[in-house]
């Protein structure tokens, strides 16, 4: 941030009318620019201790302003918790469940509630949106975004939208050439890359399926895209809000820059490709993780994907995914400094956070969708000059549901109802309550799967939120088990000892789950946790 203090000699006349500016210009509602990463964990940060990856403007936005050492997503799922972050809403009441149940579905009480931008747009905000949307489409109708459709007619806020308006940017700069050998196409770009060793088309690489678009989902492709660093996904999704910036630096604006990256696939370009060679990565410490007392033995695929459990392939996962971490820093840093530039920064409130984490190897698992700290912790900065102090750490427990209400707080919008709660007063240190415990959820196939995680003073339950539910529960000590590799209960035939800390979390929990009027209080309060 850049404050620039000038004195200026006027006359009366002149001095009038300067306080007239003056005093327009205090009333002027303060800006919001949301910027959010996919799948990016906790720890993908250099100032988080990771001692790896670099992220020098993540790390400057952090100190200017609040850092949430102890953030977590509401649900590690991106449709859901995209839905609970716009409404502020838990996933059980706003009825957005599974990704399947965003853009065009139709269901009865879906969504109901409005979103922060569509209430903001009913104040005055002229509100735009670039990137990935993955929530229902009907409340993006408040968006003015330039270009609402690509050529093929897709909206940009409907499925696939994002890749679509991407590809007609890359057919007019960035046109597609023949295949080289060894190379393969990238389904989301229509580009060639070079896959690695973890890439599940590693071996085939000079069979026929080295001129076909390879079938596969984005979570089997690793390797180097070949394509311009100006023209990524990333730098293209930047680019777009920084020209909204420069379009609407007159307005009262709300600007969401929603980066499909680090998501898979892991497919960087040059120089990210090499900035962090596999051979110098280090394979997550919990990779050889039996699970035998884990409800996750066999989430995400794990028992039929044994290169994730591999010490050598994964280091090309990490390697692809710190650099697509740093590229994405990069532009951020480009955004910042433009908000500089225009002279915005003192007067907008920047959020930065992702939508859940990634596993990255850790107990043998890529991707998320479960409650390990790899998948459900999360980065989350906050920075308002004069508003918040800049180096203010909160070690307090919160969750992206309660952005909601810290945006209509510090925007000064007025109370709207919400699920979670304004982080101002643990920002400011007069909160005393908020931040004690957090939940994240999960329904995405019910009771077959852990539904709940309370986490209070490094003390971890998951559990699913029925009664007779066959699915392990799981309580882990974070405070000397990190990695949690050590289930105390479970199958422990100690589990017992630990009786009284799990009661406790449940306590917790049934607090939460009343507070939120959640039809499963009854089953979690019945469920035998040892």
């Amino acid at each position: 941030m850049k404050i620039t203090k000038t004195t200026i000699v006027v006359g009366t006349g002149s001095m009038l009318s300067l306080l007239n500016i003056g005093m327009a210009t205090a009333k002027k509602k303060p800006n919001l620019l949301f910027i959010m990463t996919d799948q990016q964990r906790f720890d993908a940060l250099s100032i988080a201790g990771n001692s790896v990856l670099k992220t020098p403007n993540l790390d400057r936005l952090a100190k200017q302003g609040v850092f949430f050492k102890n953030a977590y997503t509401q649900c590690a799922v991106s449709g859901p918790t995209r839905s609970c972050i716009l409404t502020g809403t838990t996933v059980e009441n706003n009825g957005v469940r599974t990704n399947d149940l965003t853009y065009s579905a139709q269901k009865e009480g879906l969504m109901i509630m409005p979103t922060f931008d569509e209430i903001l747009s009913e104040n005055g905000y002229r509100c735009e949106y670039y990137g990935k949307w993955h929530s229902l489409s009907s409340h993006a109708e408040i968006y003015k975004n330039p270009l609402q459709k690509a050529k093929n007619g897709k909206s940009v806020f409907g499925s696939g939208g994002q890749t679509h308006i991407y590809k007609d940017f890359l057919d007019q700069y960035s046109p597609a050439r023949e295949l080289k050998e060894g190379e393969l196409i990238d389904g989301m770009t229509n580009r060639p890359y070079k896959p690695n060793p973890l890439d599940y088309t590693f071996e085939n690489t000079n069979t026929e399926a080295n001129s076909k678009k390879v079938k596969s989902s984005q979570a089997e492709l690793h390797g180097e895209l070949m394509l311009d660093k100006e023209y990524t996904l990333t730098a293209f999704q930047a680019k777009q809000t920084i020209e909204a910036l420069e379009r609407l630096k007159d307005s009262i604006f709300s600007i969401t820059c929603s980066f499909h990256f680090p998501h898979a696939p892991m497919l960087p370009t040059k120089p990210y490709a090499s900035m962090y060679p596999a051979k110098d990565m280090l394979s997550p410490v919990s990779i050889s993780d039996n699970m035998e007392n884990s409800p996750y033995k066999a989430a995400n695929g794990r028992l039929n994907s044994p290169r994730y459990s591999d010490p050598e392939k994964i280091k090309y996962m990490i390697s692809n995914y710190y650099g697509l971490v740093t590229e994405v820093d990069d532009w951020v840093g480009k955004i910042l400094d433009k908000l500089d530039e225009l002279g915005l920064a003192e007067n907008t409130l920047v959020i930065f956070t992702s939508d859940h984490g990634e596993m990255l190897g850790a107990h043998g698992l890529r991707e998320k969708n479960i409650f390990l700290e790899e998948s459900s912790h999360i980065p989350l900065f906050l920075r308002f000059p004069g508003k918040i102090k800049p180096n203010t750490n909160v070690k307090g427990y919160v969750s992206t549901i309660d952005l909601f209400a810290t945006i209509m707080d510090y925007l000064k919008i007025g109370k709207h109802k919400s699920d979670g709660k304004s982080l101002k007063g643990l920002i400011k240190g007069t909160d005393k309550e908020h931040g004690k415990y957090v939940v994240t959820e999960w329904d995405y196939r019910g009771d077959t799967e852990s539904n709940y995680m309370i986490l209070k003073d490094g003390w971890k339950l998951i559990i699913p939120y029925s009664e007779n539910s066959k699915v392990l529960n799981a309580m882990y000590n974070l405070n000397n088990d990190p990695y949690e590799m050590n289930n105390l209960i479970g199958k422990n035939p100690e589990r017992e000892k630990f009786a009284g800390k799990a009661e406790e979390l449940r306590k917790c929990l049934l607090e939460w789950l009343l507070k939120n009027k959640s039809k499963h209080y009854e089953g979690v309060e019945k469920r035998k946790l040892y």
